[in-house]
């Protein structure tokens, strides 16, 4: 089995992303938390942990071997900066660091051309630039961007898109469920796409994917 460290596990998307990959066959989780206090939740599941801060040196989560990572941390807005481009700097350095064979990132609809929206222009500039960054990284990735997120049911369809060109939405279980779809070797590889909720069963989606895309 291969380890993925979830970097934000204890977010909303977080959890579900981890809980996918507990009940998986092919992955172990290793839940990524900035605080000890969070740990308990992960530990009642049998779920390993590592204690590391995007703020901060993040090594200390390659402690194990870690094959694989999911970049599903946030700041809320308060720290887009600091966390949602900085801390994810910091974790694909260390990815690099330890030759992890995958990054995938939780981005956003809008990353893309964050000067041209209405809202949440920090939030979607800082996105961009950690998207571009992983671009840049020589990291095989995977850049996945959602519309905007609800707590909608698991219904494992999605439209998919390397560009929509329309806003919408879709429900947080779809989105930990294409992540972690994603991070099957074959799926997505140097690719970004982006997600909202449609027909299409998540695995026939990814595989309309072309190899390599911009």
């Amino acid at each position: 089995m291969e380890n993925i460290l979830v970097a934000g596990a204890n977010g909303t998307t977080g959890k579900k992303i981890v809980n996918l990959l507990n009940e998986s066959q092919y992955f172990n989780p290793i839940a990524m938390v900035r605080k000890e206090a969070q740990v308990a939740y992960f530990k009642a599941k049998n779920i390993e942990t590592v204690i590391a801060d995007l703020e901060q040196d993040v090594s200390v989560a390659f402690n194990n071997t870690i094959d694989k990572v999911v970049f599903a941390a946030g700041s809320g807005g308060k720290k887009v900066v600091e966390v949602d481009q900085e801390g994810a700097k910091r974790l694909i350095d260390a990815s690099n660091k330890n030759k992890v064979k995958k990054f995938v990132m939780l981005s956003s609809m809008g990353a893309d051309h964050p000067e041209q929206a209405e809202q949440l222009q920090a939030y979607l500039k800082a996105k961009h630039n950690a998207d571009e960054y992983l671009k840049s990284s020589g990291l095989n990735y995977s850049i996945v961007r959602p519309g905007s997120l609800t707590n909608g049911e698991l219904t494992n369809k999605i439209e998919l898109e390397t560009k929509l060109n329309k806003s919408g939405e879709i429900s947080r279980n779809d989105v930990a469920q294409t992540l972690v779809s994603t991070l099957n070797d074959d799926i997505a590889n140097k690719t970004t796409f982006e997600i909202l909720q449609g027909d299409t069963l998540i695995a026939d989606a990814l595989n309309t994917l072309s190899p390599i895309n911009a």
